[in-house]
């Protein structure tokens, strides 16, 4: 038998109101660069959302896309837009029925010093915009931008 302990638990990290407010803040900022209003979700590395805010005139479908954006992305670690190659994998396509997957770009995992602490869901513009404004605000605010 090993003398190593069994770890019973470990320390997790999870972004901070004033972060998660400052993601906010920066993603609203680029979007109006990039030339859309926007919607945004911050959620812990659980998916349960921290933060959110909808620009007055964002559709309100954007509501629900940039939370289960915040959500796919913190879930698997992984940018949304990834799933769409995924997705193309029959062993992994059954995942796409799940209602809060969320194949389309603008989510990504909030990494810090190489942890996970939460989610980004962005919506309002292209799929393309969505992740521009994303992608800008992190790096713009230090946090690691996945490329996967």
């Amino acid at each position: 038998m090993s003398s190593d302990t069994l770890a019973m638990s470990f320390p997790a990290s999870s972004i901070t109101q004033v972060a998660a407010g400052a993601l906010i803040a920066a993603v609203h900022t680029a979007a109006a660069r990039i030339g859309f209003t926007a919607t945004v979700a911050v959620t812990d590395p659980g998916g349960h959302l921290k933060a959110f805010d909808r620009a007055d005139d964002a559709p309100f479908l954007t509501a629900e896309v940039a939370v289960d954006k915040a959500w796919t992305s913190a879930s698997f670690l992984t940018p949304t837009h990834a799933w769409n190659n995924y997705l193309a994998d029959p062993s992994i396509a059954p995942l796409g029925g799940h209602p809060r997957l969320m194949a389309v770009g603008g989510g990504y995992p909030i990494i810090d010093n190489g942890q996970c602490v939460g989610g980004l869901g962005v919506s309002g513009g292209s799929y393309e915009q969505d992740q521009q404004a994303a992608e800008e605000t992190l790096a713009a605010l230090g946090f690691q931008v996945p490329t996967r």
